[in-house]
């Protein structure tokens, strides 16, 4: 069987996890590593059987023995590099978020040509649950879509020994903070899941970064948001109102509603413990009605074979990935409304 021969850049936690998912997949095999650091690089090819290591993201991209490169590093600089990798006529895959702002994002469409370029943003799609939740909305049985509402709070736990990473809730480490780090998995699920054909006009947002009695748990000088809150209205009068933070003050909260004229879906996208979806149906005589439709247990960190898989399988059979760049244009184009929004305090018109 073909096999797409995969070169990964960057050797950390989600690095690891690309590469171990494309050593074991069916449809790939990965064929070279880059790490900036020497020991790392040697000791994960070492530990993964990976025939070529580099120390220098450009002599990955210019092996000509790999047909697609995954990019596990930090927002920052990924773009310039992607870009290259394109131009070198290679398929990518880019974690979240998959650029800084629209004007990276545009660059990589600029070099994308026919070439499969995917994003990580996509997982929670690969959940079992969610093609019950897809199943339920293509069938009608909510009817018209009217309102999302999603309330997600990531309590605060204890402190830890040491801050977490300082990329992540660093604005020009990362291009945002909870919004693009987990926000993204929320709008690719709710996009996705309605085959992307919801049309976001007009959003209205507020951001707030950590607590200052949790200011001690992140790296300093942290400036990105660590809770936001958005209203976004959009065509056919749908209106999505979305809500989450980390660091937060309040109990953990997961919760997601899809409400349209005809029933509605009680959905959870939390992972760990076990989950109940289930649907509201409406009954002239007898009101509304709820059954169960899905209950079980699912891992976000089981998914990664099926993310892989899928980006490998649409390079062989000249398909999309589940999420492509093209589609992303719609998250990216939020994401910044989203935190325009934030800044000037009033409604923006997505551009």
């Amino acid at each position: 069987m073909e096999k797409v021969k995969l070169g990964v850049v960057g050797c950390g936690v989600m690095g690891k996890k690309h590469i171990e998912a494309g050593v074991n997949c069916p449809s790939s095999t990965v064929v070279a590593i880059a790490d900036l650091y020497e020991e790392t690089a040697k000791s994960v090819a070492k530990q993964f059987n990976v025939p070529k290591y580099y120390t220098k993201v450009e002599d990955l991209l210019n092996d000509k023995n790999v047909d697609a490169v995954i990019f596990a590093f930090p927002t920052v600089g990924r773009a310039p590099l992607a870009v290259q990798a394109l131009k070198n006529e290679k398929h990518i895959l880019l974690e979240k978020p998959a650029a800084m702002n629209m004007g990276e994002y545009m660059q990589l469409m600029n070099a994308k040509g026919k070439l499969v370029a995917g994003c990580c943003s996509s997982r929670p799609r690969f959940l079992p649950s969610s093609a019950v939740v897809t199943d339920i909305i293509k069938s009608g049985a909510l009817g018209n879509i009217r309102t999302v509402y999603c309330r997600c709070h990531g309590a605060c736990g204890k402190k830890p020994d040491k801050p977490r990473p300082e990329w992540r809730l660093k604005k020009s480490l990362n291009g945002g903070g909870i919004l693009v780090n987990w926000g993204v998995y929320d709008l690719d699920y709710l996009l996705g899941l309605t085959g992307w054909k919801l049309t976001p006009k007009t959003v209205l947002a507020r951001t707030w970064t950590v607590p200052q009695v949790y200011a001690s748990h992140i790296a300093p000088g942290s400036d990105a948001d660590t809770h936001y809150m958005v209203m976004i209205m959009c065509e056919n009068n749908i209106v999505l109102s979305i809500e989450r933070s980390e660091y937060a003050t309040a109990h953990k909260q997961d919760a997601w509603q899809i409400v349209g004229d005809k029933g509605a879906l009680n959905a959870i996208m939390d992972s760990g413990a076990e989950k109940v979806f289930t649907v509201d149906l409406s009954d002239e005589q007898n009101g509304t009605q709820q059954k169960e439709i899905w209950r079980g247990k699912e891992s976000a960190g089981a998914v990664m074979p099926d993310l892989i898989k899928d980006f490998a399988d649409a390079i062989l059979e000249g398909k999309q990935p589940r999420t492509s760049l093209d589609n992303y244009i719609t998250i990216q184009k939020l994401f910044d409304a989203i935190y325009e929004s934030a800044e000037k305090k009033c409604a923006v018109e997505l551009k």
